[in-house]
């Protein structure tokens, strides 16, 4: 039986933690490796968002700040991560249809040989 999703070997709380803390990390530094599985799963969850950003309504604001975590991008303190996915990641892609993010396999991850992944914005 397919769900739809990857459950990734956590319960509901903690998938929905786990991919959150995955796409404020992604936003803040437009480039993460982690296991493949999770980043396919972020890949569609992140896709989502810049789409949200295209939007730039109140209503693409709420939305999108549900998911994403407040945090600041830098040291200076001077913007939070919500804030660059609706100005600047947002106006990078303004003229794309989608497929903003891409996932590239790496070697086996040493300890466990889980397989790894690099993903990014395009």
């Amino acid at each position: 039986m397919s769900l739809g999703y990857r459950k990734l070997g956590r319960n509901s709380a903690k998938r929905k933690a786990l991919l959150r803390d995955l796409l404020t990390d992604l936003i803040i530094h437009e480039r993460i490796e982690t296991t493949f599985a999770k980043a396919k799963e972020l890949q569609r969850l992140a896709d989502k968002m810049v789409t949200l950003g295209k939007a730039n309504t109140l209503s693409a604001r709420i939305r999108a700040a549900k998911m994403v975590r407040f945090e600041y991008t830098d040291e200076s303190k001077e913007q939070y991560a919500i804030q660059k996915l609706f100005g600047e990641i947002a106006e990078k892609y303004k003229d794309r249809k989608g497929g903003y993010t891409r996932v590239l396999k790496t070697g086996p991850r040493r300890g466990d040989a889980a397989p790894m992944a690099i993903i990014e914005f395009v």
